[in-house]
């Protein structure tokens, strides 16, 4: 399988037409046809319906999608590799990419990665959000070169970075919501009202052990992959969010309001990275910014008056 063809069948999925796709690549499109078939043939599998003379759409088959998923991951990780390699014999440059999910702790690669840019201006950062799960899979795929996790990760295949960052589970809710009268929110709480929960948490044991029930036991409305959705269906009057505090913002005139758990729930953030990963130097250079920050941070935490 050959990445030019890859890069047809791409151009083909996004154009929905062969003929303009055939266009795009400055292709004949009976060029562009026999190329499509040949894959087809190679892989054993009907990637694409064609559409009828009159419309000539052309749609993807299950395989198709299944390809287009994976020829996307694989033409970045070419061109990621190309570029370093490129400027692998020139001042520090380059790209670094950063899978994160939803956390206040964000704020310490941001302060590295501006340490970073000060010194070499030509590096340059990519943060993509998404849960745990994601995050791993991107790792593990090459896509990215760090993930910031709310969990620990498998430290036989990944290094581990703990940083000095805490964050607090509690409940998203409107100001004039009943819970809001509230300091703290405890398990019974929320037994009989409408709840919204991540996808992640929803599929772990941890919010079910603090809520002392089964989540199927109780009234979960809808569940979220990013907070901000979530904070929306708040608004709107759709129940209460469960989640990590200072990522909405909820000071001013913000119609939401958060409260902590009682007792309290809190997750360590770690930042981690595929064991002997081999880093271009641009990802080299933030990863040493990082131990130097952390490590100036617990000096100064066991030193204060230094």
């Amino acid at each position: 399988m050959e990445l030019r063809v890859l890069q047809y069948f791409l151009a083909v999925a996004r154009e929905q037409s062969i003929s303009r796709a055939a266009q795009s690549l400055h292709l004949t499109q009976p060029t562009l046809s026999t190329q499509l078939k040949a894959l087809e043939e190679e892989l054993g599998k009907q990637l694409l319906i064609r559409g009828t003379p009159g419309s000539r759409k052309v749609t993807l088959t299950e395989e198709g999608m299944i390809l287009r998923k994976r020829a996307e991951e694989i033409l970045s990780l070419v061109n990621r590799t190309t570029s370093e390699i490129a400027l692998s014999d020139q001042s520090i440059a380059g790209d670094v990419y950063i899978g994160a999910g939803e956390t206040d702790g964000i704020r310490l690669l941001t302060r590295a990665a501006q340490n970073v840019q000060s010194q070499y201006p030509h590096i340059h950062f990519h943060i993509s959000s998404g849960d745990g799960k994601d995050v791993l899979e991107n790792l593990d795929k090459g896509l990215i070169d760090f993930g910031l996790l709310l969990q620990t990760a498998d430290i036989t295949k990944y290094e581990v970075l703990e940083l000095p960052v805490r964050e607090t589970w509690g409940v998203l809710m409107r100001r004039d919501a009943p819970l809001a009268g509230k300091e703290v929110i405890a398990p019974e709480d929320l037994w009989h009202v409408p709840l919204i929960i991540s996808r992640q948490a929803f599929s772990s044991a941890m919010l079910s052990s603090w809520l002392k029930r089964d989540l199927s036991e109780l009234h979960v409305a809808a569940t979220y992959n990013l907070l901000y959705n979530g904070s929306l269906m708040v608004e709107e009057g759709m129940g209460y969010v469960l989640c990590l505090d200072r990522i909405i913002n909820t000071s001013g005139d913000s119609p939401l309001c958060f409260r902590p758990f009682a007792p309290s729930l809190e997750l360590g953030v770690y930042m981690v990275w595929k064991k002997y990963q081999v880093f271009s130097k641009a990802a080299e250079k933030f990863l040493n910014v990082m131990r130097e920050e952390l490590e100036a941070s617990e000096k100064s935490r066991r030193d204060p008056f230094d």
